[in-house]
């Protein structure tokens, strides 16, 4: 019984000293927590809409004030015509855009009744649904307040229209998320092993003692990742299309060139993982609980990100999935060129650079 505690006491001696451990240990479902408690919701908050107002009366205005003091909704940007929609929405940011109708005060007078046009952005059908539905019941409340003063009461129609998924299919809005957390996890996972695995062998000596500089071995390590996980990409692409029906609406020449440059982001991520990792296990845990969550929960693949809060918002901007969401729906279901993602791929592509360059600095280290 002795000898039993002396083991137990020395396991737990283990663990206290392996900070790695204890942090996947506490730090995991503590971060796990969190993110499922506060990414994980069905509203929406703060969305950016536009307004195309062709009436501009006292009433419509009235009425978009009352969209715009609700804590759901943010007036992005009032727009002059019609053919500016699409731009709009091209651009990401906006979320919807309200098109009232002409003479919309006078209508109401005279008929009793005057539209109001939902346009949605239903790249993301679930979020789609729940803008029009809580718009159409601040304009219900708005309308329920003006009645209460009239001697005839009036009805505001509100009218949906769905754009680049008019059916809602889930597909359209899965396909890409997908494609994303694959070439992530998989890019990722292989390239965290990489090093680690020359560590557990041993044959870390001979890297060490070789003439290869340090940018060398990196690129050597990725190079035949890169191959591999393009290849993965294509069969993606390809099912996507054939199986399930996904369109490409923009350039696959520029689809190619995007997916190669977020394959080498997490590849170089990867490396930066295996760099740090002292054991192949620990690589593989960071690689699946480090990456899996936030891919899932904080690119926008499931959950729109201007609904979370405000710190979630932030930590999601170092997340390289959410940038590349952005960039492959813009082109299979938008059809937007590099002018509309330009920035988006900046991101990525100083992200890239960032990785690689701490992955040469952390492998110079132990050159020392």
């Amino acid at each position: 019984m002795k000898q039993f505690r002396g083991f137990v006491i020395k396991e737990f001696y283990h663990i206290f000293r392996d900070k790695r451990s204890l942090f996947i240990l506490f730090g995991m479902p503590i971060a796990q927590i969190l993110l499922f408690g506060f990414a994980i919701t069905n509203e929406i908050n703060n969305v950016d809409i536009a307004v195309l107002d062709h009436s501009k009366d006292a009433t419509t205005e009235e009425m978009i004030n009352s969209i715009a003091a609700s804590e759901y909704f943010s007036i992005d940007q009032f727009i002059e015509r019609e053919a500016d929609i699409e731009t709009v929405f091209k651009q990401g940011k906006v979320k919807a855009v309200l098109n009232i109708e002409k003479d919309f005060s006078q209508k109401l007078i005279k008929d009793g009744k005057a539209y109001v046009q939902i346009i949605t952005d239903a790249t993301d059908p679930n979020t789609a649904n729940t803008i029009f539905n809580y718009v159409t019941s601040i304009l219900q409340k708005f309308q329920s307040s003006k009645n209460k003063s009239a001697e005839f009461p009036y009805q505001i129609v509100p009218q949906t229209r769905m754009v680049y998924n008019p059916e809602l299919k889930s597909v359209f809005m899965f396909v890409p998320g997908v494609m994303t957390i694959i070439l992530m996890l998989v890019s990722a996972m292989m390239t965290s092993i990489s090093i680690t695995r020359e560590k557990e062998l041993g044959t870390m000596e001979i890297l060490l003692v070789s003439p290869l500089k340090p940018f060398q071995v990196i690129v050597g390590k990725v190079v035949p990742y890169i191959f591999l996980s393009v290849i993965n990409a294509i069969v993606i692409v390809v099912l996507s299309i054939f199986i399930f029906k996904m369109p490409v609406e923009g350039s696959l020449f520029l689809l190619g060139l995007e997916s190669v440059l977020f394959i080498i982001t997490a590849l170089a991520l990867g490396i930066l993982i295996s760099s740090i990792a002292q054991t192949q296990q620990t690589a593989m845990m960071i690689s699946l609980m480090g990456l899996m969550l936030p891919v899932i929960l904080l690119s926008g693949f499931i959950f729109p990100i201007s609904s979370m809060p405000f710190i979630l918002q932030i930590i999601s901007n170092i997340v390289p999935a959410k940038w590349f969401i952005i960039i492959i729906k813009g082109i299979m279901l938008k059809g937007v060129g590099l002018w509309f993602i330009w920035k988006e791929t900046l991101v990525l592509l100083g992200m890239t650079v960032f990785f690689i360059g701490l992955s040469v600095k952390k492998y110079k280290i132990r050159l020392e």
